[in-house]
């Protein structure tokens, strides 16, 4: 799935996301802002979070509830290697069914799930986004 989008489309552009993605775990690669933490903004509020969305740099991981399952939004920008990755536990987050968002996850290429939706953002020159969605 490919398309471009305007910020004023961008619940559209999440609910075509969540009714897409094959998997819970789903990977936002892009230039810084490119709007990956605005898109995941949009998705944890549709699926039913009440929680104030903010990126997760500097703590590495937040945490939200859903209406019906548990959020967790990575962003991987600030490590230096895999292996602060792996120092907070983050393969414990992929062993249970809540939504897995990770931002930057070329960081962490080794510790990708086996199953995810990836999704690679562009901005455009018209301030428009770009959006490829591909299933592994």
């Amino acid at each position: 799935m490919n398309f471009s989008y305007k910020i004023e489309d961008l619940n559209r552009v999440a609910t075509q996301i969540l009714k897409e993605a094959n998997s819970k775990y789903i990977l936002f690669s892009g230039e810084m802002g490119t709007g990956k933490t605005t898109l995941i903004k949009e998705l944890v509020k549709l699926l039913g979070s009440e929680n104030k969305v903010s990126s997760p740099t500097f703590s590495l991981v937040n945490e939200y509830e859903g209406e019906n399952d548990g959020i967790y939004h990575f962003d991987f920008y600030r490590i230096d290697d895999e292996i602060e990755a792996y120092d907070m536990g983050f393969e414990d987050y992929l062993d249970n069914q809540h939504y897995v968002f990770i931002e930057w996850p070329e960081k962490i290429p080794n510790l990708w799930p086996e199953h995810y939706t990836y999704i690679q953002l562009e901005l455009n020159e018209d301030n428009s986004r770009s959006l490829s969605l591909n299933e592994f």
